[in-house]
């Protein structure tokens, strides 16, 4: 029987994840490799799945539930995406408010498929400038019980990845990863930027060699943890868009910026706020993972009559007022000349942790 390395990508909203997942498919293609990707949420229709459809490979989506807590779905997406698309390497990224996976999926994953998976080393992804301010003992701008999942994520890592590095000058990125080191000896430290590329190949070599995974199993507070979820309203929404020759990549700037501004007057804290915006074959993603300076936005949709637009906002406010804010600036933006239908549209709250397995050791 086949046996397929699967390797689990965790870290906090806004770490970068996807980024590195596409930016890694299509370097593993290269090589000849067949890939299949799991994308995670408590919620469908998720931006991160709309953009990993454009690398062409196999992408399952594990929705309404955490991998740890829908385990048995989880494993029926692994094995129908390693049966569908062959794969020789399966990428899974849980949901970035997660933690406890060494306890509840890599454990668990080692001993029950052991037959069927290699497991790689678990990677925790870490924001630069949220990882440096956790390390000085601040919250990231985030809810302490947020800050607190952040923390225990590095914690129960086996590789921690510092990514965005382009942001950095490379002396600060070496800096940042002795500090890290101190901080977490058990586990190794890489950098990475996935808009350069630089530090992915690094990467890759580690995971796809090694099979030495789930190295630690940490103690976690699961009221802390379930608070640090439910502290942030969440909202998975795809609407339909359609005006006369319209200028798409102005209206996403210009919604993002608009919606980031009222975040920062009101000083709430972030986890991520996604969208990818398409037209045809033409895609444009932005992203904010904090106040209005950590806006990015990547690709071009340019000038049609048509675009549908997918958005996923993680945000330190009640999901009513999460989803009346999203409402009043897409309103706001299209003015009177773009018509809006929305296809699907969900606002929540995560509920308390509940995973189908929690292991006490190391398998």
């Amino acid at each position: 029987m086949k046996t397929t390395r699967t390797i689990i990508v965790g870290g906090f909203l806004g770490a970068g994840k996807t980024t590195l997942l596409f930016e890694a498919t299509k370097m593993l293609m290269g090589k000849g490799l067949k890939v299949g990707l799991i994308t995670n949420d408590q919620a469908p229709e998720l931006v991160d799945t709309a953009l990993l459809l454009q690398t062409h490979v196999q992408v399952a989506e594990v929705s309404g539930s955490c991998f740890c807590c829908n385990f048995n779905g989880f494993i029926d997406s692994l094995l129908q995406v390693k049966l569908d698309a062959h794969a020789d390497i399966i990428i899974a990224e849980p949901v970035g408010s997660c933690t406890d996976l060494s306890a509840t999926i890599m454990q668990p994953l080692k001993e029950l498929m052991n037959a069927e998976l290699i497991v790689a080393p678990l990677t925790v992804l870490a924001d630069p400038i949220r990882l440096a301010d956790i390390l000085e003992g601040g919250t990231a701008g985030l809810h302490p019980s947020a800050a607190y999942i952040f923390s225990k994520q590095l914690e129960e890592s086996d590789i921690i990845l510092i990514t965005k590095t382009d942001l950095l000058q490379p002396h600060e990125v070496e800096q940042l990863k002795e500090k890290v080191k101190l901080y977490y000896p058990q586990s190794e430290v890489l950098s990475v930027s996935s808009k350069t590329c630089i530090g992915i190949e690094e990467w890759l070599q580690k995971v796809l060699t090694s099979n030495v995974s789930g190295q630690r199993i940490v103690e976690v507070d699961y009221e802390k943890y379930a608070e640090g979820e439910a502290v942030l309203g969440w909202l998975n929404g795809t609407i339909s868009l359609q005006g006369k020759e319209v200028n798409w990549d102005s209206f996403a700037k210009k919604f993002l910026i608009e919606l980031g501004e009222k975040i920062d007057r009101l000083a709430l804290g972030v986890g991520h706020i996604k969208i990818i915006l398409e037209s045809g074959t033409s895609y444009l993603v932005g992203n904010l993972t904090g106040n209005l300076s950590t806006l990015s936005i990547r690709g071009k949709v340019g000038v049609s009559k048509h675009a549908q637009l997918i958005i996923n906002a993680r945000v330190g406010i009640s999901p009513d007022l999460l989803e009346q804010m999203v409402k009043e600036t897409l309103n706001s933006t299209a003015d009177n000349s773009i018509t809006q239908s929305v296809k699907a549209w969900k606002c929540l709250s995560p509920g308390y942790p509940n995973p189908t397995h929690r292991y006490s050791k190391v398998i």
